[in-house]
């Protein structure tokens, strides 16, 4: 890469779990980075490979206040928006929260972006927008109504960034991450997501406890395939493929039930008692959608998305990590 190709790139929302995934890269690949996060999710440990890099910039700070907005932006080619509060039980539980973060944090930074003039603003869709629509395979422009506080916001995000390219000419592209995993995803915390937390249960030989009778499946993303596409996204020359929205997904599908044995074999060979820890079923979870599963198409066709990593062969990267770092 010659100096020419070399950017600054906000991520907000950086000591995250994608966040700092993009951090790193971006860094290893010579730009300069600024990182916005206000560690209420994040961690500064995420950002420890990075922390002194001449090239890296933390700026401890919340989206919901627009200086701090302005001032992470300032002098900025491209914005990637991480930032936000997942997690559909989180948004139940705590609506007006998400609500702030998730909407007026969106905002501000679309205002500050617009107002800093960058080149163009990525942010972090949700496959959750597809609500209670039954089609499978989940196609970009066939929506259902969302089931959760937390699908309504991201699916504002959506509504906001197509009025800031139609109304103010900022170039916006959303990605909607379809169960994202990887390195540095947490596995602590009453919203954990499913794979750390399932890997962490039976690395201490505990029970993974599964929602409802484990066929409900999800089309699990590597972390390494969502980095490509952000980066393809961010810099991308076709003018047909800015200015709306794609899945961030590898295209299948996997059950609960499959994730659970796959962990297990992949552990297994690890820690071979692991083997016999029964697994749990409990109750399904409000607000969960029973089939989830993208086409990639419009991603491969006008990004040139290219997954490298199945669910499986991530998994494995995975839980070399898990046990690696956190055993």
């Amino acid at each position: 890469m010659t100096n020419s190709n070399l950017y600054k790139i906000l991520i907000t929302g950086g000591a995250g779990f994608i966040g700092s995934n993009l951090c790193e890269y971006f860094i290893e690949k010579g730009h300069q980075v600024v990182c916005l996060d206000n560690f209420a999710t994040g961690h500064r440990h995420n950002l420890s490979q990075i922390m002194h890099h001449p090239n890296f910039k933390l700026i401890e700070g919340d989206i919901r206040n627009l200086k701090d907005c302005q001032n992470a932006v300032l002098g900025c080619d491209y914005v990637l928006h991480q930032a936000a509060l997942g997690s559909v039980p989180r948004s139940i539980n705590d609506p007006i929260t998400t609500n702030e973060v998730n909407i007026s944090g969106f905002l501000n930074m679309l205002i500050a972006s617009r107002d800093a003039k960058v080149k163009r603003f990525v942010y972090a869709a949700s496959s959750s927008t597809y609500g209670d629509s039954v089609s499978l395979p989940k196609v970009e422009d066939s929506i259902g109504k969302p089931l959760s506080p937390y699908a309504i916001t991201k699916y504002v995000n959506e509504l906001y960034a197509n009025i800031f390219s139609t109304t103010y000419g900022l170039e916006t592209i959303g990605l909607r991450y379809f169960n994202v995993f990887g390195r540095k995803q947490d596995p602590n915390g009453a919203y954990a997501a499913v794979i750390p937390k399932f890997v962490m249960q039976l690395m201490n030989h505990e029970s993974p406890i599964i929602n409802g009778d484990g066929n409900y499946s999800r089309d699990f993303t590597y972390i390494d395939n969502i980095i490509q596409i952000n980066e393809l996204a961010m810099l991308t020359n076709n003018q047909e493929a800015i200015n709306t929205v794609y899945n961030a997904a590898f295209g299948d599908r996997t059950t609960l039930n499959d994730l659970v044995r796959f962990l297990k074999e992949s552990l297994t060979d690890l820690d071979s008692s692991i083997s016999s820890i029964p697994i749990i079923h409990g109750p399904n979870r409000i607000g969960d959608i029973p089939h989830s599963l993208a086409s990639i198409s419009k991603a491969q066709n006008l990004l040139g998305y290219s997954p490298k990593f199945s669910m499986q062969s991530g998994l494995k990267e995975a839980v070399k990590w898990y046990w690696d770092n956190l055993k």
